[in-house]
This record gives C-alpha cells, structure tokens and sequence, in this order.
C-alpha cells in the first residue's frame, strides 16, 4: 500500500503534465524523501525500522522520477523494489522469529553461521537495494538519477544530487544492518543465539522464489518498461514525445557512474566501519553526537508533529467533538435528555396517583 500513491501518480500522469509548477513541487517532496528518509536509516538499531526507512527513501526516488515526467522509469523503479523489499521484510521476519522475536540489531551477531539462508536472502535484497551492478536495483534506482541529471534543469540537478547522497546512504545502511546482524560477533544473550536456527522450508520456499527476482528481474524486463519503441504501457500512462533517454544514454561516463561508485564507496566504508573498527565507530558517534541525535530523532519531525499538530487536534477534539458534542448535544437529545424526560415525567404520574376518591373521579371525568 506504500507505493499506492506511486501508482496513482503514474496514472492520472495526464493530468499532472498540465501542471507545470506541481511537478516541480511533486520532484522537490520526492528528492527531500529520498534524502531524509536514508539520513535517518543511518542511525537506526531497529532491523524492520532501516528497512522501512529504506523505503521511504525509494518512494522518494519514484516520486521525484514522476515530477520530471519520466512515469514509466518511476514504474519500473516501482516494480523493481518490490521484489528485493519483500524479500528483505520477510528475510528480517526470519532473523526477528530465529532470536526470540528480538529487533535491536546491537542484540544480535554472528548469525551468518546460524542462519546461513536467510543471510543469502538478506545479502541479495541489501546488494540489490543498494543498486549493485546487474542486480535488479541496478538497473531502475540508477537511471531514475541519470534520467534526473540529464534534464538539465535546476530540479533535475537538484533531484540528482542529493539523489546521488541518497544512494550513498542507503548503501552505508543496508551493509550496516548486514554486518550488524550477521558478521559483528555475538552480542546478544548466550541462550537466544546458541538456540537460533533457520526458519522451516515453507518461510525458506518463500525467500527462494523472491531471490530469483530480486537478481534478474531488472535486466530481463528494462525493455518492457523503459526500452526505446516499446509499447508495454500503450495509453495508460503519459509519454514525454521530447523525451530525455537519448541524453541520458549519452550522458558523461562520470556522472553515469558517480552513484555507482558511491553506493560501492558506502558499502566499502561500512565494511571498514564495523568489520574492523568499531572502536572509531563510537568514537565517531561521540564526536558527532549532536548530529547522530538529530538523526536518530527523526529531524525531530515527530516532535514537531506532536507538539503543533497532534496535541492541537487533540485537545481540540477533546474539547469540541468530545466535551461539547459527544458528551453535550447527542447526551442531552439522546440517552440522558430521554431519560431525565420519562423520569420526571414518570415521577409526575407518580405523584398525580394519591389514591382520593375526588382525585380518581377528576381524572375519570378529564378523560
């Protein structure tokens, strides 16, 4: 469901081309996404969450694809990363389920020999995610920015830039989660990891069929979605007749494989990082502590949010919707006003009964 606005965007692509300046923005928001959303996968120690912030930052790739009118690169991209993030989910639901339904990454370690499978699976899904050359994410996630920069505008230069950063975070990331989950050593509890194992063969079944995807999807089906003449999506999406693939294609070999190089550049570091020095891991950590807060906490986003959105609607909705409406108008026309109504008017009855002989005769006569 992630990706439904993706679609929807690719979809109503008719309309979005008669506006100009909500393209732009669309490119802005989506560039913005992909950036912030992998900055703050860096600092994370929950194994779901650098997934699940992974893929807010690939929405972010797709978005701003879509507001520099290449729908189809953002459909292909969109097809691409479900295979590999479905594989990474379900890899990660593997590990959670092997440590004792553990998430924190700094309480695993050293399963690559306990969970040789699911490690294959995760290696897969991280080196395609990262846009290793050949695998699925290859082939999408890196002409999506050679797409961006051959535009040859302020968005486009703008989308690829810090597209091009994105790339190298997700890169620092997804090899940060591999080494901390499987080649660090052991640093949760003895009783957890000596007992944990490979899932059974219906979960491994399910990983195997995503593998095969995951590693050549990309290469088998870029000429159906973006290859020059096909007509895979006939009508249903707009096509740019000024289209910029050529450019793309002839692009400089340096701007082509600066995201590469960086994705290999980030995969190296964090090998470097966490396979041979953690000790300046932390100590990197101390230094830029102030930094790493920021990002641990979102950008403070949450905190923003909480404070100037959701205590406001809250408190608003406590006082109008709760306090005046639910508790004030519908109890006094609903339960509370016909019950104090028959109670009072019952109570009169009651009182109108006092058993007088001139009472009774009163009554009859009234009727």
């Amino acid at each position: 469901m992630v990706t439904a606005g993706v679609f929807l965007i690719t979809r109503t692509s008719f309309l979005f081309e008669y506006c100009l300046n909500v393209k732009e923005i669309i490119s802005l928001v989506g560039t913005a996404t992909a950036f912030l959303a992998s900055s703050v996968g860096l600092v994370q120690n929950d194994l779901k969450r650098v997934i699940a912030y992974s893929t807010c930052s690939q929405l972010g790739y797709m978005v701003f694809a879509c507001g520099l009118s290449n729908y189809s690169v953002s459909f292909f991209h969109l097809s691409n990363h479900a295979f590999f993030k479905a594989l990474l989910f379900l890899s990660a639901g593997s590990v959670i389920h092997a440590v004792n339904d553990e998430q924190d990454m700094r309480k695993m370690g050293g399963l690559r020999y306990l969970l040789p499978f699911t490690y294959f699976a995760m290696v897969a899904g991280s080196l395609a995610l990262i846009g290793f050359p050949f695998l699925t994410g290859f082939y999408s996630k890196d002409f999506v920015l050679e797409i961006a920069i051959s535009k040859t505008n302020n968005s486009g230069y703008f989308s690829y830039f810090f597209g091009t950063v994105g790339a190298f975070f997700t890169s620092f990331y997804s090899s940060r989660l591999l080494f901390l989950t499987f080649l660090v050593k052991p640093n949760g509890f003895k009783k957890i990891i000596t007992f944990a194992q490979d899932s059974g063969f219906k979960i491994k079944l399910v990983l195997a069929v995503l593998i095969v995807p995951t590693i050549f999807i990309g290469y088998l089906s870029k000429e159906f979605f973006i290859g020059l003449g096909s007509n895979f999506f006939e009508t249903s999406i707009f096509f740019n007749l000024t289209s910029n693939n050529f450019d793309a294609e002839f692009s400089s070999t340096f701007i082509k494989t600066l995201p590469v190089h960086l994705s290999l550049f980030g995969f190296f570091l964090a090998f470097s990082l966490y396979g041979f020095n953690l000790n300046l891991v932390f100590k990197i950590k101390f230094f830029f502590k102030h930094i790493y807060v920021f990002l641990n906490k979102k950008w403070f986003f949450d905190k923003l949010y909480n404070e100037f959105f959701a205590s406001f609607f809250f408190m608003q909705g406590y006082k109008f919707s709760y306090k005046f409406i639910d508790r004030g108008i519908f109890e006094l026309i609903g339960p509370t006003g016909l019950a104090f109504i028959f109670l009072n008017f019952g109570a009169f009855l009651h009182k109108a009964q006092t058993s007088l002989i001139y009472h009774l005769i009163l009554t009859i006569l009234l009727a």
